[in-house]
């Protein structure tokens, strides 16, 4: 008996040393409250990451008994949610941006020549003056400038200004010139701008192109560097995951070729261009899905902007009566685009901002899917659609996909465009994720700025920084805080196919995660300010701190 009672003894012994040795991980998290964003919405205080992937979520004493890291972070009770997915922008852009002439934020006409004026003085050996980011709307006089002052200014130098949503610009003599451009162009799904006779140089959607593909490309380096700086950009704001949408094989094999050297980390869900030739090469291919490079997709555009009156509206614009928009291609062009890229196993994204665009890709999209499916093709924008299409999204299980702050950088003017009654058919957020119980969200950056605590605050209250309007604006269609962190994360990934990896933190997903000061699911409007992004994580790495 006694024999025994020693082993026993031992036993419990060993057992007890065996449980003080713990499980070693590559990054532990704790002292924190943890929004999961999981089925039930749960709250966690701690997480062990290894190998990328989260391998436990639980309580505090949970997670620090069973786990070791060299790499620990203390949250000190600020707020950890699944790291931020931008549903849409426009990464690759936005650091092609970083290499050109900022006008974002001017307030006249004025303004964006005196920034040109410099920029040329800092650059002087420029073979052409690139700019991006004026917006008439914000000026007093709400009209598209002409080029005379470039052309007096810049008679040699080809001069291009895009507007801030890229589907209006203004160009000089010299870049009219270097284009091919005159009196006489013209062109589908575009614009060239005439008054008294002569080319203003102000450009509309496709117009633009012609001048773009001019435009002498920047060096491998120089590209290299500005893409680094911008995922760096990305992180400092949250962002572990975005979705570009719509890049051209060129731009595709840059990217390709900086993962596969490990000079860039943020992971990327790409939309094809609507470019024959990249479509040629991509679609035969089939689907790419690599660690942080995913490609099944393609995005095309269906229409223009509101704010330029491209938008393809079903009545025309109440401030403009001889103007409806456009489509930018014949509608051939779309129906055997859609055929393609179905019979190819790829989804479709189209950009319809207008109610006439908006209705017919829903009709096309739902000929072509042909009811109940799985194939997650999305509306981009889905900026005005008509009462009587939007059940078309739930018919058809096609996925709204928003950029709320849109709705209020627009809101100063959307309804002159549009009228009193038009108005309340767009932006409409909650009515377009009541169709199918879900509505991903992006920023579309550069158009709009790069943070996503900006998405989050336009989603949940619907005004400005300065607290306009009071209640918002078309407040019936505020989202929840709840829905609207969904959209960032676990929509956004359902989206893209990727929701068995992240868009929520579970065990077995990725350990990409975002840590903030303050609480979204608690902080007001008024204190709203005060959000800020301490420390980013892609997977096990810790890519941004504060």
């Amino acid at each position: 008996m006694r024999n025994l009672l020693l082993s026993l003894g031992l036993i419990s012994f060993l057992s007890a040393c065996s449980g003080l040795r713990k499980e070693q991980v590559d990054l532990i998290v704790h002292n924190a409250t943890i929004y999961t964003v999981n089925e039930t919405f749960e709250q966690k205080e701690a997480i062990a990451i290894s190998n990328d992937t989260i391998v436990a979520i639980g309580a505090e004493h949970e997670i620090l008994n069973r786990f070791q890291s060299k790499r620990i972070i203390d949250a000190r009770q600020q707020f950890v949610y699944p790291g931020f997915i931008d549903a849409h922008c426009h990464f690759t852009g936005y650091a092609e941006g970083l290499l050109r002439l900022n006008l974002i934020g001017t307030k006249s006409w004025e303004e964006c020549i005196e920034r040109l004026k410099e920029y040329q003085s800092i650059h002087p050996d420029m073979q052409w003056l690139v700019g991006r980011g004026w917006d008439q709307n914000d000026w007093k006089e709400a009209v598209f400038p002409d080029r005379a002052i470039l052309d007096k200014l810049f008679p040699n130098t080809p001069v291009l200004l895009r507007r801030i949503d890229g589907h209006a610009a203004i160009a000089n003599g010299a870049a009219l010139k270097a284009a091919g451009i005159n009196i006489n162009s013209s062109i589908e799904g575009g614009a060239f701008i005439v008054e008294n006779g002569q080319l203003t140089g102000v450009l509309i959607d496709r117009a633009v192109d012609i001048v773009v593909d001019k435009i002498p490309p920047h060096t491998a380096t120089q590209k290299k560097a500005a893409l680094q700086q911008a995922e760096s950009n990305c992180f400092e704001a949250g962002i572990t995951s975005l979705v570009d949408a719509g890049l051209k094989r060129p731009a595709i094999e840059f990217l390709d070729t900086l993962y596969d050297h490990n000079e860039l980390s943020i992971r990327q869900y790409i939309m094809l261009a609507d470019d024959q030739s990249t479509l040629e090469y991509y679609l035969p291919n089939g689907i790419i899905k690599k660690p942080f490079l995913h490609i099944r997709s393609v995005k095309t555009y269906v229409d223009g902007a509101l704010g330029s009156r491209g938008a393809a509206l079903l009545e025309p614009y109440s401030d403009s009566p001889n103007e409806s928009g456009f489509f930018l291609y014949a509608l051939s062009h779309f129906d055997s685009l859609a055929k393609t890229v179905h019979e190819a196993g790829f989804q479709l994204n189209a950009h319809c901002i207008g109610d006439s665009a908006n209705r017919y890709a829903l009709n096309l999209f739902g000929k072509v899917l042909g009811g109940t499916n799985d194939d997650r093709w999305r509306i981009e924008h889905a900026q005005v659609v008509h009462p009587d299409d939007v059940s078309k999204y739930r018919a058809f299980n096609i996925i709204p996909s928003v950029q709320p702050t849109h709705a209020t950088s627009d809101m100063y003017w959307a309804e002159e465009r549009l009228g009193s009654e038009r108005i309340h058919s767009a932006y409409a957020f909650k009515t377009l994720k009541d169709q199918n119980g879900m509505i991903p969200l992006g920023t579309d950056f550069p158009v709009e700025a790069i943070n996503p605590l900006k998405t989050f605050y336009a989603s949940v209250f619907r005004m400005d920084d300065q607290l306009y309007p009071t209640g918002g604006f078309l407040p019936k269609q505020q989202l929840s805080r709840e829905s609207t962190l969904k959209g960032m994360t676990i929509w956004a990934a359902i989206s893209q196919f990727e929701e068995e990896e992240k868009g929520s933190l579970e065990v077995g997903k990725l350990g990409d995660l975002v840590i903030l000061n303050r609480d979204l699911m608690k902080v007001s409007a008024e204190d709203f300010h005060q959000v800020e992004v301490m420390t980013t994580v892609v997977g096990d790495s810790v890519v941004y701190e504060k």
